[in-house]
């Protein structure tokens, strides 16, 4: 890291008094706790291995030093599950974050996308960033565009998908508006998380299959091919 990216002293120190703090609350959760399976207990839990994760990163990047704590994993962090034994539906829950690495690659998918519409109405869309974003998300599903995310010049970031497990569906349009809120941890099935911060995990080159090998090998600045998606 560079010297002019590097976090201040002020801000290594107050990362420091914000893992104190949560120690507190921590400790007067605990304290305080109703059952073993506490919702509080497990909001201050993960509100200080936040804080001591924040923490330690600004420690080493200020002063190329670690802490002794040992941050768990999101498996490590879902309370017991305690939803029906044998449910009647179940939610998906998934998050994909991207960067706009190649934003004049990202344009043009769209326009060409554009021209090929017909019916299209709105020409001026494919010339800006968001609008070129609403089109591709338009156009292609999302698992489409998780596979062919640098087509589209985009960069993946972290991701993740949470199982949730209930007794019965919901009524139509009942969440429509805030899909996202209101998720009882003790009703994940399973989680699954993929981020850079697990990089150092990956497996040697000798480990990749030959298929997969093949298309990392693939050359990024590759002239662009016209998209052969089906509109939906």
């Amino acid at each position: 890291m560079s010297d002019a990216a590097q976090p201040t002293a002020a801000e290594v120190r107050a990362a420091a008094e914000a893992v104190k703090t949560a120690l507190d609350r921590h400790l007067a959760a605990v304290e305080r706790r109703s059952g073993e399976d506490d919702p509080a207990v497990y909001e201050a839990f993960n509100k200080l291995a936040a804080a001591a994760e924040a923490y330690d990163e600004l420690l080493y990047d200020r002063y190329d030093e670690v802490t002794p704590f040992e941050i768990p994993g999101a498996e490590d962090t879902l309370p017991p599950y305690t939803g029906p034994e044998e449910p009647n539906a179940l939610s998906v829950l998934i998050r994909r974050d991207y960067a706009v690495a190649e934003p004049q690659r990202l344009l043009a998918q769209a326009q060409r996308i554009e021209a090929a519409d017909e019916d299209s109405t709105d020409a001026e869309a494919a010339s800006t960033i968001h609008g070129a974003l609403g089109i591709l998300f338009g156009e292609f599903e999302p698992d489409e565009i998780a596979s062919r995310h640098k087509e589209f010049g985009l960069e993946e970031g972290d991701s993740t998908m949470w199982v949730t497990a209930a007794e019965e569906p919901a009524d139509p349009g009942e969440w429509l508006e805030a899909p996202f809120e209101a998720v009882d941890p003790q009703s994940v099935v399973c989680r699954f998380d993929v981020s850079a911060v697990f990089d150092d995990d990956e497996p040697d080159d000798e480990d990749i299959p030959g298929h997969l090998e093949d298309e990392l090998d693939l050359d990024e600045d590759e002239d662009l091919e016209p998209l052969d998606a089906d509109r939906r």
